[in-house]
């Protein structure tokens, strides 16, 4: 398989583009969850699902900001504007998660979120496919295949600190530049609470 490690002995290892579509793909199986859960009893494994997906979303987002965004300002021909959209579509993203989690699944609700989760899930295909269009080919074309790993290796960890669900936008409309930082200082307030668990 293109972008793993097959020598004898090596660990298998996923290159970057390989690991980012896969997350992508995750991304569309949990709003596949959601979806199917939306309007169960009591609306718990609609809201189990939903936490899931914000989680998953919100560290793959701060992921690219951090690791794939910033090659892609340099590395694709037209990067700057190209990473300003998706960092545009990002927060848009974000803001629609944090919507989302107020509103109830279920219930009489059930109707307003599934139009509101339709729509996010619209414009989160949307900008996996333009990532994939623009920004993942020059990943491929111009790196090698020791450092997509690295790269990976670099995301995964980005993802290991990310938030468990996206920050609100900076009064007056900040840039966003908080999100990575405000992640690390997120987790490090929760790791003594998590081993309190």
């Amino acid at each position: 398989m293109a972008g793993r490690d097959t020598s004898p002995g090596g660990v298998a290892e996923e290159d970057v583009v390989a690991l980012l579509t896969r997350r992508h793909d995750e991304i569309r199986e949990l709003f596949d969850a959601v979806e199917s859960a939306a309007g169960d009893e009591g609306g718990d494994e609609c809201r189990a699902a939903f936490r899931r997906l914000m989680r998953l979303l919100t560290a793959h987002e701060t992921a690219e900001e951090e690791i794939v965004h910033p090659y892609a300002r340099g590395a694709v021909a037209g990067g700057e504007e190209i990473v300003a959209a998706r960092l545009e579509e990002e927060r848009r993203t974000g803001r629609a998660l944090l919507r989302l989690e107020s509103m109830d699944c279920s219930g009489p609700a059930r109707a307003g979120f599934l139009r509101e989760f339709a729509a996010l899930r619209e414009e989160t295909e949307a900008h996996a496919r333009a990532e994939e269009r623009y920004e993942f080919p020059p990943l491929e074309a111009g790196s090698d295949p020791e450092w997509r790993r690295a790269m990976a290796r670099a995301v995964r960890a980005a993802e290991s600190v990310a938030p468990a669900r996206p920050y609100p936008a900076a009064p007056g409309g900040g840039d966003g530049a908080a999100g990575p930082f405000a992640a690390v200082v997120d987790r490090a307030r929760e790791a003594p609470h998590r081993e309190e668990r």
